[in-house]
C-alpha cells in the first residue's frame, strides 16, 4: 500500500503534472475513486460481510448504479453500489441528493457572508463549472434554521463570571415595508475562562423591556447568578438586570460614555475636553476618579452641561471597574469585546442592504458567529491571576 507521506513527497510523481489544469483533473479524477471506494466500505459495513460475500439475513451486494454528483472538485459521474433488498442508505453522497458535503459547507459559508441565494448560485457556477439550483441551496440554507433553535435552547452553565451584553442593528422588511430591528446578543465569560456567545434574539429597538426577556430566557436555560454585567448605558438597563440577577454588578461601558459625553462638544473642543476627561476614568481609585471629575467639572460645566450631568447621572455604574483589580478592570470597564463580535458580524454581513425575513436575519447572524468565534477556544490572557482574584472576590458565589 502506498503511504500518503511518501507520495507527498515524491518529486517524480509530481514532475508527472505538466500544468495546474492537469493537477485539477487528477485531483478531480482521485475525488471521484475516493468516493466510490468510501461508499463500498459503507456497503460492506452494512451487510457487515466482506465483497461478494452473502450477508447472514440473505441480503447482499447487487452491481453498481450511477450517479452525477457535484463537489468542490467539479461534476463527476460515480458508480454507486446496490444491495439486493435496495435497504442500503449511503451516508457520504444520500439518495436524492448530489451534493458533497465540502460543497454544501461552501454553500453555507457563502450563504454567511451575505450572499443571496441567487448570488450563490452564480458563484458556484463560476468556481465549479456545473449548476446548482435555487432550491437546492434554499434547502442547504434552511438546514441552518433548526441548528439555530437548537444553539439557542441549548443549556448554559449555572454562573458565568462575565456577560456583556449589546444590540447590532439590522434592516429587515416586515409588512412590505423595511425597518430597523435588533439582534441582542450576550457573552459570557464561563468558569474555563473562555468567552462564549450565550445567544442571540431579535426584537425591535433596543430596549430595558427587551433586554429583561432575553435575561429571563437566560435563567430558563439554567443561569443562576452573574458576577459581573459590562453594558452600554441604556436607560433602565441596570434595573432590569438587578430584577432578574439582584446580586449582579453592573460596569456601564466607559467608552459609550465618553462617546455620549463628546457628542455635545464642539469639534474645535473635541481634543482638549477628551483629555480632559481621560484622568476620570484612568485615576488609580475610585477617590482620585471624583476628584478628577469634579476638576473636569470646574473647567468644562458651564459650557458642557449635559456633557457633565451624563458622567454625574451614572457615576456609581460608571466606577464599579474601580472595586476590582487591574486585571479585572481591563475586562469590564468597556463592552469592546462584544463590540469587536459586531464588527464582524457586520463584515459577514455587509453585502445585505437588508434581509427578507426575521429567519434570514437570524441565520445569517447565527453563521456570522460560528465564523467570528473559532478562535475561541483558549482561555482569557492572564486567566490564572483573573480566576484567583474572583474566587477570592466571590467566594461564597463562585465554586469550580
Amino acid at each position: 500500500m502506498t503511504n500518503k507521506e511518501d507520495l507527498l513527497n515524491n518529486k517524480d510523481f509530481f514532475k508527472s503534472f505538466k500544468n495546474g489544469e492537469d493537477l485539477t483533473s487528477f485531483f478531480k479524477a482521485l475525488h471521484k475513486k475516493a468516493v466510490e471506494h468510501m461508499l463500498d466500505a459503507e456497503l460492506d459495513s452494512h451487510l457487515d460481510n466482506e465483497k461478494h460475500d452473502k450477508s447472514i439475513d440473505g441480503n447482499y451486494r447487487n452491481g453498481h448504479g450511477t450517479k452525477k454528483i457535484k463537489s468542490s472538485f467539479g461534476e463527476s459521474e460515480i458508480k454507486v453500489p446496490r444491495d439486493r433488498e435496495g435497504s442500503f442508505e449511503p451516508a457520504l453522497v444520500p439518495k436524492r441528493h448530489n451534493i458533497i458535503d465540502g460543497l454544501e459547507n461552501i454553500i453555507i459559508s457563502f450563504y454567511a457572508k451575505g450572499m443571496s441565494v441567487s448570488d450563490i448560485e452564480e458563484q458556484i457556477k463560476e468556481m465549479y463549472d456545473f449548476d446548482v439550483s435555487t432550491s437546492t441551496i434554499s434547502r442547504i440554507t434552511n438546514a441552518v434554521a433548526s441548528e439555530v433553535v437548537a444553539w439557542q435552547n441549548r443549556p448554559l452553565d449555572d454562573v458565568y463570571l462575565i456577560v456583556w451584553m449589546d444590540g447590532i442593528v439590522f434592516k429587515v422588511r416586515e409588512n412590505s415595508k423595511v425597518i430597523n430591528k435588533t439582534i441582542y446578543l450576550a457573552v459570557g465569560l464561563n468558569r474555563e475562562g473562555k468567552k462564549e456567545v450565550l445567544g442571540m434574539w431579535l426584537g425591535k429597538n433596543e430596549s430595558s423591556s427587551f433586554w429583561m426577556s432575553v435575561l429571563t430566557d437566560l435563567k430558563a436555560r439554567g443561569v443562576e447568578d452573574i458576577l459581573i454585567t459590562a453594558t452600554d448605558n441604556l436607560n433602565g438597563f441596570t434595573d432590569t438586570i438587578r430584577s432578574v440577577f439582584p446580586e449582579s454588578q453592573t460596569q456601564i461601558c466607559v467608552v459609550h460614555q465618553i462617546r455620549n459625553a463628546c457628542k455635545y462638544v464642539v469639534w474645535k473642543d473635541r481634543k482638549e475636553f477628551s483629555a480632559d476627561m481621560k484622568h476620570i476614568y484612568t485615576a488609580p481609585n475610585k477617590d482620585a476618579a471624583k476628584a478628577a471629575l469634579e476638576d473636569f467639572a470646574t473647567k468644562w460645566e458651564g459650557k458642557y452641561l449635559y456633557a457633565i450631568q451624563s458622567w454625574r447621572n451614572n457615576w456609581d455604574e460608571l466606577t464599579v471597574f474601580f472595586d476590582f483589580p487591574m486585571e479585572i478592570r481591563k475586562i469590564i470597564y468597556t463592552t469592546n469585546l462584544i463590540e469587536n463580535l459586531n464588527g464582524k458580524i457586520r463584515k459577514y454581513t455587509k453585502n445585505k442592504m437588508s434581509f427578507p425575513t426575521d429567519d434570514a436575519v437570524l441565520k445569517s447572524v447565527y453563521l456570522a458567529l460560528k465564523e467570528s468565534t473559532k478562535k475561541w477556544t483558549m482561555p482569557i490572557h492572564n486567566w490564572g491571576i483573573v480566576l484567583n482574584q474572583f474566587m477570592l472576590i466571590f467566594e461564597k458565589r463562585l465554586r469550580l
